[in-house]
């Protein structure tokens, strides 16, 4: 058995509202997916609104511009009343400034070749000893067991 879903289209038109919401969610810095939905649309019908009409572009475009702009205005007269980070950011983003960085290695560390060769004897004769320690409890193991 078959129900029957009345189903209409909706139609894909750039009315006054609708790129007044691309606008202002653009302006507000949502992209792609959340911008449609914020718009009241699914993402596809977006993309096709973008493609059959260029308003819908523009309007997105102008948005994002014109939020951008403010933002900028903002940064700018924090910098220009003291905030060194709002200075900063504008040098950084929007200049390519990089601050240098410079790391100083300074190793002054001489290696006596006598020193180095004692050393090195020293830990020889460490093992040379735990080697010997070894055999003496191994051979005193094998002495107590009982012959078979």
């Amino acid at each position: 058995m078959f129900e029957t879903l009345p189903y209409e289209p909706r139609q894909l038109r750039a009315t006054e509202d609708r790129l007044h919401r691309i606008y202002k969610a653009a302006k507000r810095g949502l992209k792609g997916d959340a911008l449609a939905l914020a718009a009241g649309m699914l993402p596809k019908e977006y993309q096709l609104l973008k493609q059959f009409d260029e308003i819908a572009e523009y309007a997105e475009l102008k948005g994002r511009a014109e939020g951008e702009m403010e933002m900028s205005e903002l940064l700018h007269q924090a910098a220009q009343q003291g905030d060194a980070k709002a200075a900063l950011a504008i040098l950084q983003n929007v200049h390519g400034w990089v601050a240098k960085q410079a790391i100083s290695v300074d190793v002054n560390q001489q290696i006596s070749i006598t020193a180095a060769l004692q050393e090195a004897q020293r830990r020889v004769l460490d093992v040379v000893e735990v080697i010997d320690d070894e055999r003496l409890i191994s051979s005193d193991h094998l002495a107590r067991q009982p012959a078979v």
